[in-house]
């Protein structure tokens, strides 16, 4: 074992969490060893290497689909393929940001060419405001659409929010990993719930959800919860918490590969779109946390990808939560 490096060194060597390790080992990118004496993952040192490989890649936004064609190809013809894919992307969003700054520049020569002064009240300030909206609509520039509708199409090509929907979770018993748990015992919580998993009846959704239990004291901990069936008893849960989960309504988001960039990305969109939102706000209840759902299990090998989903509790305004 002392040529083998344990789950947690290598995470904290590389700077990325041990789901992200155990997601590339489920896609066929890296694989663990399991040692008689010890119950976690392993890495021997051609593992660490593709792991190497597989970072370098991912820090050039180069999907985990593409990865494993690059992986499971000899030769040089798919990596080629692949990264010129990557610059045509890239010089794709180049011309839309010049296009983009050339919209902004515009609308900087139409606000110079209006006089404030300097003592103008703030009524007048909003007036004169949308005075200047209603001629940046009317606007063209050189035979194009106008500022603001090209504006919003060009960004929108940019930056791709997700679609938010929104979701009634029904109330059920949960098994818990516990608040500010160790890898090792995610790592047999993760275990047991997969035999959980084997024996259920209801197979459509995944059970289980990675969940943010927001705590400035604690340093923001993450646990996981496991939904379980009517039959599992104290005895069947290997010493983990059952308790009542109350569910509610969720706001949702998708996500993909796992990617701490992309997962973030969407975290931040769904507050801001609860933020925005003229009938809905943010659950803070006790007990209404941010969950984290992986779907997909054995057919990701095959799609190529892992797809997840934010749950974001929430309230109508009108609950007073």
């Amino acid at each position: 074992m002392n040529d083998l490096i344990k789950i947690q060194e290598v995470s904290s060597k590389y700077d990325i969490t041990a789901r992200t390790l155990r997601y590339y080992e489920d896609m066929g990118l890296i694989v663990s060893t399991r040692s008689a004496d010890y119950a976690y993952r392993l890495y021997d040192e051609t593992a660490i290497k593709r792991l190497e490989q597989i970072l370098i890649l991912r820090k050039l936004n180069i999907s985990v689909k593409d990865i494993r064609r690059i992986f499971s190809t000899s030769g040089s013809e798919v990596v080629l393929e692949v990264l010129g894919k990557k610059v045509q992307n890239i010089d794709d969003e180049v011309a839309l940001l010049h296009e983009l700054k050339e919209i902004v520049l515009g609308f900087i020569q139409q606000i110079e060419q209006i006089d404030f002064d300097s003592d103008v009240h703030v009524k007048k300030l909003y007036e004169k405001a949308k005075e200047i909206e209603t001629q940046l609509v009317k606007i063209d520039y050189i035979g194009k659409p106008s500022n603001v509708s090209r504006l919003l199409e060009v960004t929108e090509k940019l930056e791709k929010k997700p679609d938010i929907r929104i979701v009634e979770l029904p109330a059920c018993r949960m098994i818990t990993s516990g608040r500010g748990s160790d890898e090792e015992t995610k790592e047999r919580f993760c275990q047991l719930w997969s035999k959980l998993d084997e024996r259920r009846k209801d197979k459509f959704f995944e059970r289980h959800f990675m969940v943010h239990v927001e705590s400035p004291e604690e340093g923001y901990p993450a646990e996981w919860w496991y939904a379980i069936e009517d039959w599992v008893s104290e005895e069947d849960v290997d010493g983990f918490e059952i308790f009542q989960f109350e569910g509610g309504l969720f706001a949702t988001a998708m996500t993909y590969d796992w990617d701490d960039n992309i997962t973030v990305k969407a975290y931040y969109n769904l507050m801001d779109w609860i933020a925005e939102h003229d009938r809905f706000i943010y659950d803070e209840r006790p007990g209404h946390h941010v969950m984290f759902n992986a779907l997909g299990g054995d057919d990701a090998t095959r799609l190529g990808f892992i797809q997840g989903e934010y749950y974001f509790p929430i309230a109508l305004k009108t609950e007073r939560v």
